[in-house]
């Protein structure tokens, strides 16, 4: 049988990620320079959010784009058929620091093919990670620039984000298995 908590409701998500856009601006004074680039399927809506804070911020659109790393993950052979989705960059990313966002940063894999990826549209100048929730079980030495919330696991738990562009409603949730 298993059990969900709430971690973080729909005004701490929001919260985390204003205070996210915060950093990106602060840490990033070429703000002309950087693309949000939200990792399929979870980091994209959030990416899509981070831009409107950004450009509150900055006075400026902020390019955002989407990038599928089926293709370059190191588990492919694991999954018979595997989930496409689109990649969209919306300008070359040669010369720009992108920002990599992804709703839950877990062994840092997925990050790790994101990386690959993005080397199949270009050379970034610097490639940076947001995330909303850091489950904090690396099992590579990648770590995220900007967390939302750091939330230790085990592997025996689930974090399930909803956000209301796909459930209805923002929240996430640790599920025990």
């Amino acid at each position: 049988m298993s059990s969900s908590k709430l971690i973080l409701n729909d005004s701490e998500i929001h919260r985390a990620m204003v205070r996210i856009a915060h950093e990106v601006a602060e840490r990033n004074e070429q703000s002309s320079e950087v693309i949000l680039v939200g990792i399929q399927k979870g980091g994209v809506h959030l990416a899509e959010r981070l831009a409107g804070f950004l450009v509150e911020i900055w006075g400026h659109p902020v390019p955002v784009g989407s990038l599928d790393v089926t293709m370059h993950r190191d588990d492919l052979g694991v999954h018979l058929t595997p989930e496409m989705h689109p990649t969209t960059l919306p300008c070359d990313i040669t010369g720009k620091t992108v920002v990599l966002v992804d709703d839950v940063f877990y062994s840092g894999r997925t990050t790790r093919a994101a990386m690959d990826a993005l080397n199949d549209f270009g050379r970034p100048r610097a490639i940076q990670l947001a995330v909303l929730v850091d489950r904090e079980q690396r099992e590579l030495p990648i770590i995220a620039d900007y967390i939302g919330k750091t939330v230790p696991t085990s592997h025996k738990e689930r974090v399930d984000v909803r956000l209301a562009e796909h459930a209805g409603e923002d929240s996430v949730h640790l599920t025990s298995l």
